[in-house]
């Protein structure tokens, strides 16, 4: 049965609504790359699964976020944060974990805005973690440099059983990171959070990476692949001339249509191996937290307006998808029934 719920949630978070002026056409085609990869099982399947396998109660998990810079997008954009905070609720009430939120500063006002709104509070780790009042909300530093002593230390305060990127850009095999149509500037002042990928890596720390174009953390998984399908995988538009794709990888990949789809299709997946359906968040909260994401300044990606839009679709598809998933694992959690007339 798990099997079977999470190729139904892998094909809901994987359809495609593009303007075609972007990259369109991909998202299946990533995806497939990507089950191929993993030896076919459902990818919201594996990665609640390994959830539940290595978390517990008052244990941390990192969540890694924020995409999106000046000019355009100054505090970040409405794909991410979202996301991380539904992942956040799903892990505060699910796992009895303590969510810890790791990103750049520029990134930190929409996620405090949209873990709130999911009902997860920022408070500090001793009573987010022994008084189970919310969560944590850490910020790199600015100097590049310091980001690997950073990421140790973090791992070295906070311990955590696992971690989860969702829309953090990674970096392709010249170290540069680029957007999805393998643009790179110097004016972003970007941040490359990588190292706490390796870290992960280096002290076996499971981890699961979400995105929806392959320059995200965790398609180092299929970085052939991704070079082959995306536009600008092979060529980008920067000097470095090695393509967008990222090289980093995690110990599960999912390519969904928007990043913040990916988060709701393993909420759903916890939500049904745990049997808990109101682990699901409803499309009025989804409304809710997209919002505080927007009026916090996490703009939408495509006109980078406060408009209630997602990566150019509009807030009410992501409204649907979370109906949609809401269903699928009521029903699938109910007594089998074949009503009264059949």
């Amino acid at each position: 049965m798990p099997e079977l719920i999470g190729t139904y949630v892998d094909r809901l978070i994987t359809i495609e609504l593009k303007n075609r002026g972007m990259p369109n056409g991909i998202i299946h085609k990533l995806y497939e790359a990507a089950l191929l990869e993993a030896g076919g099982r459902p990818l919201t399947t594996q990665a609640a699964e390994g959830l539940i396998e290595h978390v517990g109660k008052k244990d941390s998990v990192f969540i890694i976020t924020g995409a999106g810079y000046p000019p355009t997008m100054p505090k970040g954009e409405s794909d991410g944060p979202p996301g991380a905070a539904v992942m956040g609720r799903a892990l505060y009430w699910g796992l009895e974990a303590v969510p810890i939120y790791l990103c750049e500063e520029k990134h930190a006002d929409p996620i405090f805005a949209s873990s709130e709104a999911a009902g997860i509070m920022i408070k500090d780790f001793e009573d987010a973690k022994e008084r189970r009042l919310g969560g944590v909300l850490e910020t790199a530093p600015t100097d590049p440099s310091a980001v690997d002593g950073w990421a140790k230390e973090m791992f070295d305060k906070y311990q955590p059983k696992a971690v989860i990127s969702t829309e953090r850009l990674g970096p392709n095999e010249k170290g540069i990171v680029h957007g999805a149509t393998g643009l790179a500037k110097e004016s972003w002042n970007l941040v490359d959070l990588a190292p706490l990928i390796y870290e992960a890596e280096k002290r076996g720390v499971f981890s699961i990476g979400i995105g929806d174009h392959g320059n995200e953390l965790g398609f180092g998984r299929i970085h052939s692949a991704v070079k082959e399908i995306m536009p600008n995988g092979k060529k980008c538009q920067c000097p470095c001339g090695a393509g967008m794709a990222t090289v980093v990888k995690t110990d599960v990949l999912i390519p969904a249509f928007i990043s913040n789809w990916g988060c709701y299709g393993v909420e759903a997946m916890l939500a049904f191996l745990l049997g808990k359906p109101d682990l699901m968040h409803t499309p009025e909260q989804e409304r809710r937290i997209v919002m505080a994401c927007l009026e916090a300044g996490g703009l939408e990606a495509m006109w980078c307006s406060k408009a209630f839009m997602v990566d150019g679709a509009r807030g009410e598809c992501g409204m649907a998808a979370v109906d949609l998933l809401n269903e699928m694992v009521r029903l699938n959690l109910t007594d089998p029934s074949v009503g009264v007339t059949h």
